[in-house]
């Protein structure tokens, strides 16, 4: 068989790849207590302006700083009498209104980073600024109780960091019945032909292939499960609008799924931020309300938590091109019925007391949220997926 042919042609290496105990982990159930909470993450890739996003429309630095970028009072989607949403995020407001909607202001970590890869990164792997690490924390997670690789999906046709762990990875797939197809492909009677060739294995591939192999239970039961059920709801019609109907899809279906990795790109708004920004917030509070209408319709909202996050804000000043640069503190949204916080977790930041940089000034450590997940929401043992112990939250 031709290696590069099949390599190029097989997308499930894309989340299969670097599995190096894929077969021993997809046979056993590992220790630990799994219930029938799940946990979506949507990812804000590229640096959403957290600024412009929650705004305190009463604050006259705000405006200052940002003369033509600020978003004007009467435009402000009115939360508090100091501070409101952008104008696109209308259906977060019903969700805010609904008790459904906690935010986390001022969160980031120590020393940040405003590199774009770094920063996201830290985020993805849970470590310190000056660490690096090739495991996820969401894979590790998997790496201690999972029980299949698909206990973690990402609704993508690759794998992020976050979802890679030391021993196992999640599966990557956006389409369940191409998932499906693929896993039939006729390259994979081939592969049992040659799986114990010794040029395989002189190549490291032969693990691989094995890997794949074993993977097709898992591309038909996710398939076989999911298409048990279809939706009657309207989403958004775009990239991510089409990644929460499948991911919806996979939930209501009742797959014996845990974690589910979202994205949404392009918030790397350097210039014209005005309407790139208000297009973007608009997919997202879209898709977010189809979501969370399709999980209710079907029971299975109340035992969904939905994290939202960017690798960084921006800056508090706008720059010369009437947008943002990379700055360090943002909001996190939280979503999800079980919330003991509603609203506002904290306040906040303070416009008035900026970094060297003129950034805003980190509160709350992200991997307090993180821990505060782990612990109360998935029922695990945190300091064992972080490799530390972090305070916890106290938002579910």
């Amino acid at each position: 068989m031709d290696r590069r042919k099949f390599l190029k042609q097989s997308s499930l290496a894309s989340s299969l790849f670097f599995v190096p105990s894929f077969v021993r982990a997809f046979e056993e159930v590992a220790s630990g207590s799994l219930g029938y909470k799940r946990l979506v993450i949507i990812q804000l890739s590229g640096g959403n302006d957290g600024l412009n996003t929650i705004i305190p429309y009463r604050n006259d630095i705000y405006y200052r700083e940002r003369p033509s970028l600020g978003i004007a009072k009467p435009e402000v989607i009115k939360l508090t009498d100091e501070v409101g949403l952008n104008p696109s995020l209308t259906p977060l407001k019903r969700l805010y209104d609904k008790g459904y909607l906690s935010i986390i202001n001022n969160v980031g970590y120590p020393n940040p980073v405003r590199s774009h890869f770094r920063s996201m990164d830290i985020w993805q792997t849970a470590t310190d600024a000056d660490e690096f690490s090739q495991s996820g924390w969401l894979g590790r997670y998997l790496d201690h109780y999972g029980k299949h690789p698909y206990t973690a999906i990402e609704v993508d046709e690759s794998l992020s960091l976050a979802m890679k762990g030391e021993e196992v990875n999640a599966i990557a797939t956006k389409d369940p019945k191409a998932f499906h197809n693929l896993s039939r492909d006729p390259y994979f009677k081939n592969i049992q032909k040659h799986q114990n060739d010794v040029h395989l294995s002189e190549h490291n591939l032969g693990y691989l292939y094995k890997s794949m192999i074993d993977a097709h239970s898992s591309a038909k039961y996710i398939y076989e499960t999911s298409k048990t059920v279809s939706t009657q709801q309207n989403y958004p019609q775009n990239k991510f609008g089409k990644q929460l109907k499948t991911t919806a899809q996979f939930i209501n279906s009742r797959l014996d799924t845990k974690v589910f990795y979202t994205s949404l790109n392009g918030f790397d708004t350097h210039v014209n931020q005005l309407n790139t920004q208000k297009r973007l917030l608009k997919q997202y509070a879209d898709g977010i309300e189809a979501f969370v209408i399709d999980l209710k319709n079907n029971g299975t909202f109340k035992d969904t938590l939905i994290l939202t996050f960017s690798e960084f804000g921006r800056r508090v000043k706008q720059n010369a091109s009437v947008g943002t640069d990379h700055g360090t503190a943002n909001n996190v949204f939280i979503i999800g019925e079980n919330l003991k916080k509603k609203g506002f977790y904290n306040g906040m930041a303070n416009l008035n007391n900026l970094d060297d940089n003129g950034d805003l000034k980190f509160e709350i450590d992200f991997r307090t949220i993180y821990a505060t997940v782990l612990d109360k929401w998935l029922e695990v043992d945190d300091k064992k997926v972080l490799n530390k112990s972090f305070s916890q939250l106290d938002f579910i």
